[in-house]
């Protein structure tokens, strides 16, 4: 048999250990997989040895030699939903069920963040027990928060949940979580219903206080994450899905809440109203008040200016009068002073000369002088006699006694004044004014 060319010089055994090497190439490539694992920052590797079956436990990060062993990874910390959204966790409704102390229903949907131990001890009763990370999430987290949840719903009722109790309600699960279910007791107890104000029956949930520990709740039970080392924490409750009937009734009791809560509005809105018009009132009175208050100020400031005007005008005129007294008082004692040196003289012959002129005026109008005079003692020598000329005598000396003043004549002749006792004999004189006439 004739060989190819192309294979002539070849050696066969160099051929076969090449092939031999390509066959050994190829299984290491797949076994390097078994004899080298990657530990991941997050994770926790348990690897059980083909032989005797250790366990090792590997959680720090980096390349572990496997030895052809079994490789279980858990997650150090994860989330775990119960979410009824199908983009939190698994694409499906894994909201819990909770049941209430009135008989409602809903569904609580949220999440926990867990944590796994990190002691050999641990590790090795959850691997032993569990055996991966979906039956840690399934079989040991998902049961106890459900029977949480469960435990928690007949302490308190739907609309407590749904409103005053719901921050409570967290914390009773959470705390039923980790350290294990409440030891309650249940008795009946009638009440009335809000909605309906009918008189019903209901089962009240009570804690029982713990023994040894005062203060204290008693547990059932030891929780189960408290026995296999794992800490949950951050519930997160995203909603409460009440059923139909239990919906109805919390927006009733919303409605008449609403009700009441717009009626206190109301109320305090005309409580407030009210406050405010009587304090407008008030602050009106005390504007008109203050008002009255200025304008009677203002009227008692011009009284008492018109006062202290009226006493100083009043002191003023005392002033005044007391000036003029005195005035009077120097006049009176300067008249005084006056008369007794020279009895008032020259009054009195103002006074006489204007008396005389006013005679004259009014005497000169009349026609008193006769035509003819009666002569007495002969033509040389005789006395004239004139009723007329006696008449002026007389008012002159009437008029010199009212002043005071002395009239006599020292020398030439004489005109006996009316008051005279002498009368037997009287010269004529003649009228002002007229010459005498001739005896007929």
């Amino acid at each position: 048999m004739n060989t190819p060319t192309q294979y002539r010089g070849l050696n066969p055994k160099a051929i076969l250990l090449s092939i031999l090497g390509v066959i050994a190439l190829i299984i290491m490539f797949f076994a390097s997989k078994t004899i080298f694992e990657n530990v991941d920052a997050g994770e926790i590797v348990i690897i059980q040895d083909p032989i005797d079956g250790d366990l090792h436990f590997y959680t720090a990060q980096g390349m572990k030699f496997q030895k052809f062993g079994k490789v279980t990874k858990y997650q150090k910390s994860f989330q775990y939903w119960f979410s009824v959204a199908t983009d939190q966790g698994k694409k499906l409704d894994q909201s819990i069920k909770i049941r209430y102390n009135d008989g409602g229903h809903a569904q609580i949907s949220g999440s926990v963040r867990c944590d796994l131990p990190m002691d050999n001890e641990h590790l090795t009763l959850i691997h032993t027990k569990l055996g991966s990370q979906v039956a840690l999430e399934h079989e040991l987290v998902r049961p106890v928060y459900e029977k949480a949840i469960y435990m928690t719903g007949p302490l308190m009722s739907s609309k407590e949940s749904y409103a005053e109790k719901r921050n409570m309600m967290i914390s009773y699960i959470e705390d039923q979580a980790n350290l294990g279910v409440y030891k309650t007791v249940s008795k009946e107890v009638k009440g009335i219903d809000p909605i309906t104000d009918v008189e019903k029956t209901v089962t009240q949930v009570e804690l029982v206080k713990a023994d040894n520990a005062p203060g204290k709740i008693a547990r059932e039970e030891i929780s189960p994450l408290q026995t296999f080392g794992v800490k949950a924490y951050n519930l997160s409750i995203n909603s409460i899905t009440y059923d139909g009937t239990v919906e109805a009734q919390i927006s009733s009791q919303q409605k008449a809440i609403m009700e009441v809560q717009t009626a206190m509005a109301e109320a305090k809105k005309a409580e407030q109203r009210a406050i405010t018009v009587t304090k407008e009132g008030e602050a009106n009175a005390a504007k008109s008040k203050w008002e009255q208050e200025v304008i009677k100020a203002k009227m008692v400031t011009e009284a008492q200016q018109k006062l202290e005007v009226a006493e100083l005008d009043r002191k003023a005129a005392e002033q005044t009068k007391q000036q003029q007294i005195l005035l009077g008082q120097g006049e009176a004692e300067r008249k005084r002073l006056v008369m007794s040196a020279d009895g008032a003289l020259e009054k009195k012959l103002e006074t006489y000369a204007d008396v005389m002129k006013t005679f004259a005026t009014e005497f000169a109008k009349q026609k008193w002088v006769p035509e003819t005079l009666l002569m007495t003692g002969g033509e040389s020598g005789g006395k004239q006699y004139s009723p007329v000329m006696d008449m002026m005598n007389m008012f002159m000396v009437k008029t010199a006694r009212d002043l005071n003043l002395d009239m006599t004549i020292p020398a030439g002749r004489t005109v006996r004044s009316p008051s005279s006792t002498d009368t037997s004999e009287a010269k004529s004189v003649p009228a002002s004014g007229s010459r005498p006439s001739s005896k007929k």
